[in-house]
């Protein structure tokens, strides 16, 4: 007798979450039958841990292809995450024109990582034509949506008032947010402007966060603004900055890649 998994077994995801955590391949198994029943974060999900490789095969064509089924139901993460998968050739040839379609149809309907990764696209030029102003814009959207990446990057465009009148002030206070939403160049973003402004101690607890949880691109790049600093004690954290990657690199090297 084939087991039919109920709706509310799959959408609720505090217990797919935990589910995961405990048991990658029943999770999997679980999202597998939900996903063939047409539940359609079910099959966002299955994307995911096909992309992911987490109780599952890595498998990133057919991650691909589930995300394509998603999107196709109005998912918009899904719809977002098949940008992914253009952007970076992902079970596909890379193709960042095709990303940016993607990330514009997800962002118009609302969806604030589509806009941070639109924003992205916009302001390299990469997959059309560059433009800070609308950049500018979509990082402004996504931030005030709530999205933390987007609300470091917001900072970034104030402070240097590129596309728009320079504004420290309101930089700084978007800076603060985005640490406080957890995003680690956010954080490392409001620690300078504490350490700039005398407030060592404080500066260094957020440095410590954006420490456990930043990725080996950002160590390499902060370390070494940390290790030129005037204060001994912000030099000191860059050496622990240096210490979390050379473990990082043990553990994964792949992660350079």
């Amino acid at each position: 007798m084939s087991y039919q998994l109920r709706r509310e077994e799959v959408l609720d995801g505090t217990q797919l979450s935990a589910m995961l955590e405990e048991s990658p391949a029943r999770a999997a198994q679980a999202i597998l039958l939900a996903a063939g029943q047409g539940i359609v974060e079910a099959q966002a999900l299955l994307g995911q841990i096909l992309l992911d490789g987490r109780g599952i095969a890595q498998d990133q064509p057919l991650a691909l292809r589930w995300f394509d089924i998603a999107a196709g139901q109005g998912h918009l993460m899904a719809r977002n995450m098949l940008g992914r998968c253009h952007e970076h050739g992902w079970g596909v040839t890379a193709n960042a024109s095709m990303a940016a379609q993607q990330y514009r149809a997800a962002a118009e309907a609302g969806l604030d990582w589509a806009m941070y990764n639109l924003a992205n696209l916009l302001a390299t030029g990469r997959g059309l034509a560059e433009d800070q102003f609308q950049a500018l814009a979509l990082y402004r959207r996504a931030a005030e949506a709530g999205h933390a990446k987007s609300m470091n990057l917001l900072g970034r465009y104030l402070e240097e008032g590129r596309a728009c009148p320079m504004d420290r002030t309101a930089a700084h206070d978007w800076y603060r947010r985005s640490a406080e939403g957890g995003d680690f160049r956010g954080q490392f973003s409001h620690a300078a402007i504490l350490a700039e402004t005398g407030r060592i101690e404080e500066a260094l607890q957020w440095l410590a966060k954006a420490l456990v949880i930043g990725n080996v691109k950002f160590l390499q790049v902060s370390s070494e603004s940390l290790l030129a600093s005037p204060h001994r004690q912000i030099r000191a954290m860059g050496a622990e900055y240096r210490q979390r990657l050379s473990a990082l690199d043990a553990e994964v090297p792949a992660l350079h890649q």
